[in-house]
């Protein structure tokens, strides 16, 4: 970002850093040694050099917002995955109920009435992603036609199932009539 930028030190950098909002944190990546980072926290830039020896866990340095956006890019697997990663991100992420949301939000437009339904029962936006993200992806396989040339139970075996409500079974129905 400042490669671009023909400030002449680094004082005028940091003077153009300080006019940014205090949830940035903005890299500064110099072709020789270590990069410098500047953290902005609270109104305050502070610089910070990365070495070898130094974490290279962004979560570490960069305030929850960010790293909460950060994680928002992820899809619901890799989000589980990461937040088996460390303590930090797990934490991060299962605190984040705006993580969960987004990614509910997603598996609803394929299972409303049970996400609905869960979330009517008062269940967190995590509990409910984690109960109807499988029969999501199966409802979706069904729907898609994937299981239009099933030839035999074999070929059911090696496939995730979960079950369906008489709702879903009549719009699959209907979606391989229509096929």
């Amino acid at each position: 970002m400042f490669n671009n930028l023909k400030l002449k030190s680094s004082a005028a950098k940091s003077s153009y850093i300080a006019g940014c909002p205090p949830c940035w944190s903005i890299m500064l990546h110099e072709s020789a040694g270590p990069s410098p980072v500047f953290l902005l926290r609270d109104g305050r830039a502070s610089l910070k050099s990365l070495d070898a020896s130094s974490s290279q866990n962004f979560a570490e340095t960069l305030p929850t917002e960010v790293s909460v956006r950060i994680f928002g890019e992820l899809d619901a697997e890799s989000l589980c995955r990461a937040s088996r990663t460390c303590k930090l991100w797990h934490s991060i992420i299962d605190q984040s109920e705006q993580l969960w949301r987004q990614q509910c939000l997603l598996v609803r437009a394929i299972c409303q009435r049970e996400v609905d339904s869960d979330r009517s029962d008062g269940l967190s936006w995590k509990v409910t992603l984690v109960r109807n993200y499988t029969r999501s992806q199966v409802k979706t396989d069904w729907l898609t036609g994937q299981y239009s040339r099933v030839s035999s139970a074999d070929e059911l075996l090696r496939r995730k199932m979960v079950p369906l409500d008489p709702e879903t079974w009549g719009e699959i129905l209907q979606a391989e009539l229509d096929r």
